[in-house]
């Protein structure tokens, strides 16, 4: 039941992701966020599970941080492999651009705690 959950719960992320292309603005930064949103909540503060961090409020550079250690594999612990398999393809390549990562993690940062 949990892996058919948390697989649900990437499909659906992942189908997000395809509605975003080219440059990222401001306007893209609440679309952009519903991948994390299966996860860490439409509020970044409500879970899907205990184990997975609230993130509102957070630190823009620590975000931005973290989704590019987790894209790189320099961070592989804890829930890690699931958030890499919505950040990065099958075949190593990022869903991301840098510029939509600064944007999600902007509007994380800006998220009330």
């Amino acid at each position: 039941m949990f892996k058919k959950k948390i697989s649900l719960v990437l499909f659906g992320s992942l189908l997000a992701l395809g509605a975003l292309t080219g440059n990222a603005s401001a306007a893209d930064a609440k679309k952009l966020y519903m991948t994390c949103a299966a996860c860490h909540g439409k509020d970044g503060k409500t879970p899907l599970m205990p184990a997975y961090p609230k993130i509102a409020g957070q630190n823009k550079e620590y975000v931005l941080q973290q989704l590019k250690d987790i894209m790189s594999g320099a961070r592989a612990n804890g829930q890690s492999v699931a958030m890499k398999g919505v950040l990065v393809t099958p075949d190593g390549k990022p869903r991301f651009t840098d510029e939509e990562l600064n944007v999600l993690a902007d509007y994380v940062s800006k998220m009330a705690p």
